[in-house]
């Protein structure tokens, strides 16, 4: 039996995704700027997938702009926020906890001269609200919080932080890196107090190298990318219709059954987390079961380190992340688990279980099965 528990690394297309990708690149593959009938019926994919989302989230569909992923929406978001507003403030806020994507563009915006303060987490890796309030400032411009850790599963409280921004630095934006949320959360950003929100197709069952960031028609960032001028000049370069496409079934067909897959996820994870409280020396990390993220368990196997239990499930084809996929070719300890406060040890025997509304109890009963087999017999090698 196959058990793919990495879902937050990437997840597989739906099938009507596959569908549209396909057609897309082979029957209605036109570039969508061009003036004759194979553009404008290109163009229509990207009508339609904005329409969607936009319905989807309560916002305007000329706030959609389409990326190439989450990670350039972040780098739009930060380093375009940033530039665009640079007159009215030189400070940027952040956490301790923050993907790469979010983290390495605050670095370089400090290389420019940008003053930037990181909070703090507590040990369930939530931003401290008393530390963000003490940090604003008249000169605030931009303040960015991942949504739901990508590691832990831990959830930021979004709307709480969007108050603290805008009642204590009204000229900052603030940005919110959706990327594990979208799909697992009903997120309506203007509600929320939302100025900007990147998301990933690939984490929700789309194809990967595609993305959004949506911009509150009221903010103002500076394009990164210059060229022919697609998307208002936002973004240029030709339009990926096959991602966005792609995406923007991905973005229907995820909410479609929402109710009933989040609580299965949620199901699913405290199945695991009950079967796991039965094997020695064990701890999960992050919030309580329901208050974290329904898709995301990061469990400690004390004594083992991560990357040999890792190598013992993928053998029995059991897939499981040892961390962010996104940085784990580069690996060293990791910054949202060394902010949450847990010892080296804890941290070199953490991994990551991800699902998706497609994994079954089954799957979840053959990997504890394995688990209960192996955790000691690694734990005896490791001694010796």
């Amino acid at each position: 039996m196959e058990a793919y528990f990495d879902n937050s690394a990437t997840t597989k297309c739906y099938e009507a995704v596959r569908e549209i990708v396909c057609k897309t690149m082979t029957e209605d593959y036109g570039n969508p700027s061009a003036m004759h009938r194979k553009g404008v019926e290109a163009e229509q994919y990207i009508k339609n997938a904005k329409a969607s989302i936009a319905r989807l989230m309560k916002v305007n569909e000329k706030e959609i702009l389409f990326t190439s992923g989450g990670t350039e929406s972040d780098n739009l978001a930060l380093i375009g926020g940033a530039a665009a507003n640079k007159r009215k403030g030189n400070h940027i806020i952040t956490t301790a906890v923050e993907h790469p994507a979010v983290g390495q563009p605050v670095e370089y915006l400090e290389s420019l001269g940008f003053e930037v303060t990181i909070l703090p987490v507590d040990e369930r890796g939530v931003v401290s609200l008393e530390a963000l309030e003490k940090a604003l400032r008249p000169d605030t411009i931009l303040v960015s919080t991942m949504y739901v850790n990508n590691e832990v599963g831990s959830v930021m409280p979004i709307e709480k932080i969007a108050k603290l921004v805008h009642e204590k630095s009204p000229k900052a934006l603030y940005h919110v890196d959706a990327i594990q949320a979208f799909g697992k959360y009903r997120i309506y950003p203007k509600k929320l107090g939302i100025d900007l929100l990147s998301v990933s197709g690939h984490k929700i069952h789309g194809p990967k190298g595609v993305g959004f960031l949506y911009i509150n028609e009221k903010a103002r960032i500076e394009p990164q990318i210059l060229g022919g001028g697609q998307q208002g000049g936002m973004r240029s370069g030709t339009d990926n219709v096959p991602g966005i496409a792609g995406l923007g079934v991905a973005a229907e067909e995820i909410y479609r059954n929402f109710d009933a897959n989040v609580e299965h996820m949620y199901q699913l994870k405290e199945h695991m987390a009950e079967g796991l409280s039965q094997i020695e020396n064990v701890k999960i990390n992050g919030m309580e079961l329901r208050e974290g993220a329904p898709q995301i368990l990061s469990v400690s196997f004390m004594g083992i380190r991560s990357e040999v239990l890792l190598h013992t499930l993928e053998d029995r084809e059991i897939y499981v992340s040892a961390g962010s996929a996104c940085s784990s070719h580069k690996r060293k300890a990791s910054g949202t688990l060394t902010a949450m406060g847990l010892s080296a040890e804890q941290k070199e025997s953490t991994v990551r279980f991800s699902f998706c509304e497609e994994n079954t109890f089954e799957e979840a009963d053959y990997c504890l099965e394995v688990l209960r087999e192996v955790v000691p017999v690694l734990r005896r090698y490791s001694r010796r």
